[in-house]
């Protein structure tokens, strides 16, 4: 199996010349992109590379000045972008309310219901391996601009354990962010498959923002992970930034920019350190079963009205994202199951049944079997038994509604 990370490098710049040619190649770049953006959306979403190749590449190279690798990889660019979008879109379907019945209704969205082209605002550029970019037994990486190659130092902890031979090097992205330059190197190496047969733990995952996560193993044993210091943080984000939103002014609208990549970095911090935790608390041959959240909602109608907007979701793909290449270094699987009735089964008696969980008191209380528990813990709890189902052979375990066991 072939799993991937990006290498987040800094770049040590010698001269202002090696900075202008980047700047010139991005903005280039960009201007490229949302070309390329434009057509795409006024030819009825036609991706097909080799029909775009066709049509744009000549167009890209004498109106922009790059060279034939760059115009090919911002071809590739635009398209991964709109397929993005595209997968987000349905992940997260158009919800309305029927005035007359009350009903709910979704619609699942597709390219469509763009109103204007996907629009590329900050300069960047996609550096093709050995074409565009290389690093050089010197210890520098050698780069491409429209100027001619440029050799800069990178400035990185660690980087020197993705040269032991295990790790290929593929596509690089050149960009600016705060007025220091950086290069996101995606690196690969293959790992030995997952194998059912020598799994030593399944653990259920349920996630929320009380508990970001609450797992559950196969020993019966429970472990939360508190999420009440970081509601309390993020609602100071949100305090601060309602505070620069209302003063409107240029410098107000500076900090708003900063304060939004702070808040991001600190998520990802608490999800790096979270996904770590998980990895090495329940060591090599791990299942983790998480829960399909597309669709789910937080909304906390327990919190003050102030408060519910910020904490209606947590960056919970990316939370799974993080959980998925750190288990895989570690010989561990994640996988995903229905999130369908975790919450309201109960994990005694089978037994489902919403009235059962009292949200207030974040309790489950089965009326069949006299069952009682953290209701946090009983998602964990059937999450656990859809992984074990999944271990013996089910490819897509979920729970069927039922009034018995």
């Amino acid at each position: 199996m072939e799993m991937q990370v990006t290498i987040k490098t800094k770049l040590k710049i010698s001269n202002s010349e090696i900075a202008l040619s980047f700047s010139k190649t991005m903005e280039q770049y960009r201007q490229a992109c949302n070309y390329v953006s434009e057509y795409i959306f006024n030819h009825d979403f036609d991706m097909k590379q080799s029909r775009l190749n066709k049509e744009l590449y000549i167009k890209l190279r004498n109106l922009f000045s790059l060279k034939s690798q760059m115009a090919q990889s911002v071809i590739r660019t635009v398209i991964a972008r709109y397929k993005t979008v595209k997968t987000q879109m349905a992940r997260r379907p158009y919800k309305y309310q029927d005035r007359n019945t009350g009903e709910w209704y979704r619609e699942v969205r597709d390219l469509t219901w763009l109103h204007k082209p996907i629009s590329f605002n900050r300069p960047q550029v996609d550096l093709q391996r050995n074409r565009d970019w290389s690093y050089l037994s010197s210890g520098q990486l050698s780069i491409n601009t429209l100027d001619g190659r440029v050799k800069v130092y990178p400035i990185c902890r660690g980087f020197n354990q993705y040269l032991d031979g295990t790790w290929k090097f593929g596509l690089a992205k050149l960009l600016k962010s705060s007025g220091k330059w950086y290069l996101h190197i995606a690196a690969t190496k293959e790992v030995a498959d997952f194998n059912k047969q020598t799994v030593k733990h399944v653990v259920g995952l349920d996630r929320g923002l009380r508990f970001l996560a609450t797992s559950y193993d196969e020993q019966g044993k429970t472990a939360f992970f508190d999420g009440q210091a970081i509601m309390r943080k993020r609602a100071k984000y949100q305090k601060l930034r309602a505070t620069l939103q209302a003063k409107g002014t240029k410098s107000a609208k500076r900090r708003l920019k900063k304060l939004s990549g702070r808040e991001n970095r600190w998520i990802s911090d608490v999800n790096h350190c979270l996904s770590k935790t998980l990895v090495q608390k329940y060591g090599t041959n791990t299942l983790f079963v998480l829960e399909n959240l597309n669709g789910v909602s937080f909304e906390r109608t327990d919190l003050p009205k102030v408060l519910r907007n910020q904490n209606k979701s947590w960056a919970f793909y990316q939370l799974e994202q993080f959980l998925t290449y750190k288990a895989h270094l570690n010989n561990s699987e994640v996988v995903e199951v229905s999130a369908k009735y975790t919450s309201q089964r109960c994990p005694k008696c089978g037994v489902i049944k919403k009235d059962n969980r009292n949200h207030e008191k974040h309790e489950y209380h089965c009326d069949n079997c006299g069952y009682r528990s953290n209701d946090d813990r009983i998602g964990a709890m059937n999450i656990q038994l859809l992984g074990t189902q999944y271990i013996s052979g089910q490819e897509q375990p979920k729970f069927e509604l039922t009034t018995n066991a």
